[in-house]
This record gives structure tokens, C-alpha cells and sequence, in this order.
């Protein structure tokens, strides 16, 4: 288990030291805001829809390595999928975070983002590890007010 953790580990560093996709979107992009006042994480997600399918998806913003990395991969995860691909991987997100703990099956097949699932252990981290989030969400439901933690 020792290794698994020091790999999660690894992933979450790299993702927070390389973010991907740690940009404004050109063009006509949704946004939304974000902001933990716990920590002071505030991330600006950035959302380009093509029809039906998410065309591109960025951020900007200062957090913790949590929050970073999470956003980082959240776009990885989210480009090229179907609206209703993206809104059911944002629950699946969510759940595996603030539920109870999801089977391994369940967080296996989240694939990168399955590094977070350690920690719904730590409540205070898990605002950092949904801010990006559910600031997509607002951004993907066209929401115009800034998206907060508390």
C-alpha cells in the first residue's frame, strides 16, 4: 500500500509543479470563479463547448498542491466529453471525495483521478480537491456567480 501512496504522491506533485492545461481559453469561453476562504485556493476554470462536447477546458488560478492538481487533471479528464459524460464524472468525482468510499472498482476506473481518494480521510481537503470542480459545473450550467467552498 506503501507504494500506491508514494504514486498517488508522485502524480499530485507532478500535476501541481506541470500543471496541464494552466491557461485562459481563447475565443468564446464560459467561465467561472472559485474560491476557498479556508485556504484561500481561487481557481478561474475555463470552458469551451462545441455543441454537445467539451471542445476544451483550462484554469488559472492560485491553490495548494491539492487543488492544483486536481484542477490540472480535471482537464485531462474532461476534454472531448459529451456534457452528460462530464456531468457524470463530476458526480463520480464527488462521490468518490465526500462519500463513504467507493469501491476499488469504482475508483479504478476513474483512472488518474483516483489519486484523490485518500482524501475524503482529511474533510479540510476535500474543498481543496472539488474547488475546480464544481467551478466547472457553474461554467458547464453557463452560472455567472463565483462558486465558493463554504
Amino acid at each position: 500500500m506503501s507504494d500506491l501512496r508514494e504514486l498517488y504522491q508522485e502524480v499530485i506533485l507532478d500535476h501541481y509543479r506541470r500543471p496541464r492545461n494552466f491557461r485562459e481559453a481563447e475565443g468564446d469561453a464560459r467561465r467561472a470563479d472559485g474560491f476557498n476562504p479556508l485556504c484561500g485556493d481561487r481557481v478561474t476554470v475555463f470552458l469551451v463547448m462545441d455543441g454537445d462536447i467539451v471542445r476544451d477546458v483550462s484554469f488559472k488560478g492560485v491553490g495548494c498542491a491539492i487543488s492544483t492538481a486536481s484542477a490540472s487533471l480535471m482537464t485531462e479528464a474532461l476534454k472531448g466529453k459529451t456534457r452528460a459524460e462530464a456531468e457524470t464524472l463530476f458526480t463520480r468525482f464527488h462521490d468518490m471525495i465526500t462519500g463513504p468510499g467507493a469501491g476499488s472498482a469504482e475508483t479504478e476506473s476513474l483512472g488518474k483521478l483516483a489519486v484523490f481518494s485518500g482524501v475524503r480521510d482529511y474533510p479540510v481537503r476535500v474543498k481543496c480537491a472539488t474547488l475546480a470542480w464544481h467551478a466547472f459545473h457553474a461554467a458547464l450550467e453557463g452560472r455567472g456567480e463565483p462558486v465558493s467552498t463554504e
